[in-house]
């Protein structure tokens, strides 16, 4: 069994995460948190749940192209996360995402160099942020995991925090051109631990637990 460096994690554990860069702060004090506060009445819960230091693997449901850059800004430190290669090529949204910290994915081939990516990201006390099924969900909900941000966790050390983005799927879901004004709410939930090992069953286990998680507190509905 491929355990975990031990010493290796609780190292990393104590990096520092990257400082904001100006672009990142610019596109959360005039773009990111006065549409998510403002325009979609956003709230979010389970802050104290965010660890400050080392690698963290942020892990959220997909129901609407507005999740990157709220899942980018949500937590007081920086996110990189994995987003569809087509997604840079739409005007200002391209832009903004990108200024988020995140690095496109194309599909097949492509994907081991980005767990490569994010990897290296993790190993330089980055979170990196990863939607569990990998594309929207009509729904709003986990319904087919992937396991690559298990992967990720154990190829790193870093655990892994689940997240519920509650309504993106309704205020602008697939298929839809312009959002509705409806609130927008986050729920974070308590970190769990890297898989013991990369075996299938090991990553399965634990992407299994993240489903659960995540949709247990998209059930809770909107906060109050």
């Amino acid at each position: 069994m491929n355990k975990p460096n031990l010493q290796l994690t609780e190292k990393a554990a104590c990096l520092v995460p990257p400082s904001p860069s100006l672009a990142y702060r610019i596109v959360s004090y005039l773009f990111v948190f006065p549409i998510f506060r403002g325009l979609f009445r956003g709230k979010t819960f389970g802050i104290e749940n965010v660890p400050i230091y080392g690698p963290l693997v942020v892990v959220a449901n997909h129901g609407s192209h507005l999740d990157p850059p709220l899942l980018g800004h949500a937590f007081g430190r920086p996110v990189a996360f994995m987003a569809k290669a087509e997604l840079f090529k739409i005007p200002l949204l391209g832009w903004i995402i990108r200024k988020c910290g995140a690095y496109p994915v194309k599909r097949g081939a492509s994907d081991r160099e980005a767990i490569r990516i994010a990897t290296a990201k993790l190993n330089e006390g980055w979170a990196t942020g990863v939607f569990l099924d990998g594309s929207r969900q009509d729904n709003g909900r986990v319904n087919a995991p992937l396991p690559g941000a298990a992967l990720l966790a154990a190829r790193s050390g870093a655990p892994l925090l689940p997240v519920a983005i509650i309504n993106s799927h309704r205020v602008l879901g697939t298929g839809s051109i312009f959002p509705r004004l409806m609130p927008i709410h986050m729920r974070i939930g308590k970190p769990i631990p890297a898989p013991i090992s990369r075996k299938r069953n090991d990553l399965d286990v634990v992407t299994v637990k993240l489903q659960e998680s995540i949709n247990n507190m998209i059930d809770k509905g909107l906060l109050h």
